[in-house]
């Protein structure tokens, strides 16, 4: 379980990192062809790994339902979003809501699949009043800078 439980972690670590990086690389180009980088240089590695291991297991892939193979066009639009706001909004306010979007999906899917546990649903809760809470303060930060800015110029 441990051992799950850091690969999750591992994972959030990449998904931060590729925004940082997709962002920089669509503040080069676009966001459009930023994502169509990022999943052609996916695309080949994932080859390479794929060509490496002993079996892949194709079979199970074509049996899965048609919806299924909509993943790939989710994900693009999700690096495509992530490219076109993250350098407007900050890693970290861009992680926010993109996690709480996640946790937002996955109770309302949780509602039509089974039934949601209360605390699933107060834990969304506090983590949307969170980021509300971090978007207020980081107005206010910018409201201060400003502010201050102000004064300065007027001194001189």
């Amino acid at each position: 379980m441990l051992a799950l439980i850091l690969l999750a972690l591992l994972n959030g670590v990449c998904i931060g990192l590729c925004r940082i990086l997709n962002g920089r690389l669509g503040q080069a180009s676009d966001a459009y062809y930023a994502s169509l980088w990022n999943h052609g240089v996916g695309f080949i590695f994932l080859s390479l790994l794929l060509v490496s291991m002993p079996t892949p297991p194709i079979a199970g892939l074509l049996d899965a339902p048609f919806y299924a193979w909509l993943g790939g066009v989710v994900g693009a639009v999700f690096v495509v979003l992530n490219t076109l706001v993250i350098l407007r909004l900050g890693a970290t306010l861009c992680s926010l809501l993109v996690i709480s979007g996640q946790l937002l999906s996955g109770v309302l899917f949780d509602l039509v699949v089974k039934a949601v546990n209360p605390l699933q649903l107060l834990g969304v809760i506090i983590i949307f009043a969170g980021v509300l809470a971090f978007r207020r303060m980081e107005a206010k930060s910018v409201e201060r800078q400003e502010f201050e800015l102000e004064q300065r110029e007027t001194k001189h």
